[in-house]
């Protein structure tokens, strides 16, 4: 299937969604919190009640289709969850010779293969499944374009460095690290499959009606531990969550050269302005160092504009009572980067305990 194809599928059956705009209607504190929860309550309601109460135990398994460029990449996976703080997702990438991968955690121990190196590890995006609802393993959101000649690009953020500022203090654990970005991932797929989430601990206020084509929304913000935020969309009729939306920073900023083209292929979440015209090469410094600041100055600013991440939850299905989303997409600001498509959920089942064997 061309990606064309695949989006337009894609745009068509979310149209009302992407549309959705929020009509602010402030509730006074603490009347927020009560009336977010009364919104989960419905909202479990909703999932299964009783028998959504009863999971203990998820096997699933699906496909996602990925953009990388121009390209869709297939990805199988099965996701294995053991509540309360046990994930791990496992990934085969048939159209590559490439071994499977699997990433997760196991109550704040890391669970990747292959072992991490020595270094500080990247945090995934995540795609839940990869997901949920990144990554489970991400829902990345695709590497960044090159940046074509004459534009000048600035890498996304890295995690922190290895050694303190100043040289003082315990180096930062990266595994550490990677545990926390997984666990936030899959805190937000969790709210698609259990409006809840066990494994990393949230707060939810009410915020405002969503307002779209196909109905309403409630929307609650969302937050956990340090500045994890984002918000929640249930669907006012059906009560079922179909949303969940957060900001970050660009994935990197391209200043380009006045009259140049726009980069032919711009990899999600990547932001392009347009900077001064350049000095001549024989320009005196302070007309040069003047040029350095003011393009300094545009990329900051463009780091500090957010860029909103969005993943969809739709086809709920009765699995033994209890409701699932069998599809999920991913997008970053207008663009998908991702769609993923489940075959089959199973719980309750024994989940062998070496699926959540840690690195070590």
């Amino acid at each position: 299937m061309s990606i064309v194809r695949l989006l337009f599928s894609i745009v068509i059956s979310a149209s009302g969604i992407t549309a959705l705009g929020l009509a602010q209607s402030p509730v006074p504190a603490p009347d927020a919190a009560t009336k977010a929860e009364q919104v989960l309550a419905e909202a479990r309601r909703a999932l299964g009640g009783d028998k959504l109460a009863g999971v203990k135990t998820i096997v699933a398994s699906g496909r996602t289709r990925r953009v990388r460029g121009n390209n869709l990449v297939p990805i199988e996976f099965e996701m294995f969850v053991e509540l309360p703080d046990k994930y791990v997702r496992i990934d085969e990438f048939p159209a590559e010779e490439t071994d499977p991968t699997s990433s997760g955690f196991n109550g704040d121990a890391l669970i990747q293969i292959p072992q991490p190196a020595a270094g500080p590890l990247p945090g995934r995006g995540m795609s839940m499944p990869p997901a949920a609802g990144g990554p489970p393993p991400s829902l990345p959101g695709g590497p960044p374009g090159a940046t074509p000649p004459g534009a000048r690009g600035t890498p996304p953020a890295g995690p922190p460095s290895a050694t303190p500022e100043g040289g003082r203090g315990p180096a930062p654990d990266p595994r550490r690290a990677r545990v926390t970005a997984l666990k936030q991932e899959y805190a937000r797929l969790s709210l698609g499959l259990f409006a809840a989430s066990s494994a990393y601990p949230l707060s939810f206020v009410y915020a405002a009606i969503g307002e779209a084509p196909q109905g309403r929304a409630d929307v609650l913000n969302v937050k956990g531990e340090g500045n994890f935020t984002v918000r929640l969309f249930v669907n006012s009729e059906t009560r079922l969550p179909i949303m969940v939306t957060w900001n970050t920073p660009p994935t990197s900023v391209i200043v380009t050269v006045p009259g140049q083209p726009p980069p032919k292929s711009i990899a999600p979440g990547v932001v392009v302005v347009t900077g001064p015209p350049a000095p001549a090469a024989t320009a005196p410094k302070e007309e040069r160092d003047k040029y350095t600041k003011e393009v300094l100055a545009l990329r900051t600013k463009a780091q500090a504009t957010p860029v909103e991440h969005r993943l969809y939850f739709a086809d709920y299905r009765d699995v033994d009572g209890v409701r699932f989303p069998f599809r999920l997409r991913r997008a970053i600001g207008t663009e998908t980067t991702e769609e993923t498509t489940f075959d089959r959920f199973r719980i309750n089942t024994r989940i062998d305990p070496k699926k959540f064997q840690p690195v070590k």
